[in-house]
């Protein structure tokens, strides 16, 4: 059977992607970090996502595989993307779609930095 959790910038599944297609999984978890673009993103900034990831899914290692823990992990995840933003290492996109400041107001970097993204800063 599918389970999945589904936050604004982070969808896991239990499921293998093969064909282009999901396909249930008992033993696999596939993620989906922000799939409508709604933020800019670098590889450092993902490959921290992904080994938290890793971390939140060995923490229940040995535990069922539940719905409540499938969401869990991916609170906790999308947690962890609010602080990255918050952090300055992902931005807001401003070309994304959708602009749905899920993770709290933008507000303008005062470095100088490209006009196409927003960044937060702490004060």
């Amino acid at each position: 059977m599918l389970l999945k959790s589904t936050t604004r910038h982070i969808r896991i599944f239990t499921a293998e992607i093969q064909n282009d297609e999901l396909v249930p999984s008992e033993n696999k978890l596939t993620l989906d970090v922000d799939p409508d673009n709604e933020l800019l993103w670098n590889d450092a900034a993902l490959q921290q996502v992904y080994r938290k990831f890793d971390e939140l899914v060995a923490a229940y290692d040995g535990a069922d595989l539940t719905d409540y823990n499938l969401r869990r992990i991916g609170s906790d995840l999308e947690h962890f993307v609010r602080s990255l933003l918050n952090a300055g290492q992902v931005s807001y996109n401003l070309n994304s779609r959708v602009r749905n400041y899920s993770l709290g107001l933008p507000r303008l970097a005062d470095d100088g930095s490209s006009s196409d993204h927003l960044a937060i800063k702490s004060e």
